[in-house]
């Protein structure tokens, strides 16, 4: 969390009150609550409904289970809380770069289809960043709606002219956890539940935690930093006989897989974290249970190929002394493991 958010959240715990109390109190802390939504909001340049919600996992559910669409698509390298909430959602190949098959999302999708289409804007394990306008004109050319994972996603890119639906994550931007928010561009298209967020989600409003995540986006993320130093890692990875994942894509600057033949990525792991690196082998949240990742599995990669990569993601206190112990940690395993080049 930054420093910003931090306070904000404390500030907000020192003067909470329920947001929905009528009393003077209440009344204080809803006027805060609604300036921190458009706050978000301001900071992702969107104009339609903001809703706040846990994170980016709920959002994602909310909209996958309550959309008015009849018919979901998901791409098969989303996170598992997409693969989760989408159901029985049909699956959209990707190549082997990871991006959405576009050729197979037109002709899976029929002219007037009310469909939901689930993409995200860059993928949680490889970085791969999916080409969402080009997603948005074949989705609303047929009629569709289409959601965004966003949890990811800098701030200052703009979804706004193309998604329907946005998921975010407060503590992927610098916020507290258990935070984020649906952005909705019209909630016609999102079936009710009751209770709180305009009747759209029950229970009581996190006011700390969405002051700290408005806090948050106030502080711009170190785009360019982060490129020039995964930028180095990757070639540091390839000289030394590694393999990295989509390496021809556009990807996110923070986040990178890395393959190392021969050496489990559970070795990696273990060997890394002795040297005081935290990484982990698909997604951060699915790490724990070391299963093949589904989305190197939809890239074509072998299961046992699979179980040899890892994840590496870089934080706003990352620094060029971090790639560097970084690389000759990574070398020592490698060298222990198999002979590289130098």
């Amino acid at each position: 969390m930054t420093p910003a958010a931090i306070a904000a959240v404390a500030d907000g715990m020192a003067r909470w009150a329920n947001p929905s109390s009528p009393h003077a109190e209440g009344r204080a802390a809803r006027a805060a609550l609604e300036q921190a939504r458009r706050d978000i909001a301001a900071a992702y340049g969107w104009t339609g409904e903001t809703l706040l919600t846990s994170g980016a996992s709920e959002s994602l559910d909310i909209a996958l289970g309550r959309s008015v669409a009849t018919r979901r698509f998901v791409s098969s390298v989303e996170h598992d809380a997409a693969m989760r909430a989408g159901g029985e959602a049909t699956l959209l190949p990707v190549g082997a770069d990871g991006l959405v098959d576009l050729d197979a999302l037109q002709s899976l999708l029929g002219n007037g289809d009310h469909a939901l289409v689930a993409v995200q804007w860059a993928n949680s394990e490889t970085g791969v960043s999916q080409p969402i306008p080009a997603i948005a004109d074949i989705v609303h050319a047929a009629g569709a709606l289409l959601l965004v994972d966003a949890a990811q996603m800098p701030a200052s890119e703009a979804l706004a002219p193309h998604a329907d639906f946005v998921a975010l994550s407060a503590h992927k931007r610098g916020g507290p956890p258990g935070m984020g928010a649906l952005l909705v561009r019209d909630l016609a298209t999102l079936q009710p539940s009751g209770g709180q967020e305009r009747g759209y989600r029950a229970g009581t409003e996190n006011l700390p935690a969405a002051l700290g995540y408005a806090a948050a986006l106030g502080e711009p993320e170190p785009i360019a930093r982060w490129t020039t130093m995964r930028a180095r890692l990757d070639d540091a990875i390839r000289r030394s006989g590694g393999t990295v994942v989509a390496d021809a894509s556009l990807r996110h600057s923070a986040i990178a897989s890395y393959h190392l033949p021969g050496v489990a990525a559970a070795a990696q792991l273990i060997r890394l974290d002795a040297a005081g690196f935290a990484v982990s082998a698909g997604s951060a949240c699915s790490s724990g249970s070391m299963k093949p990742s589904h989305v190197l599995g939809a890239m074509g990669w072998s299961e046992a190929a699979s179980r040899e990569v890892v994840r590496v993601s870089f934080g706003r206190t990352t620094q060029d002394t971090d790639i560097d112990a970084f690389i000759a940690a990574w070398r020592a395993v490698a060298r222990a493991t198999q002979a590289f080049a130098a």
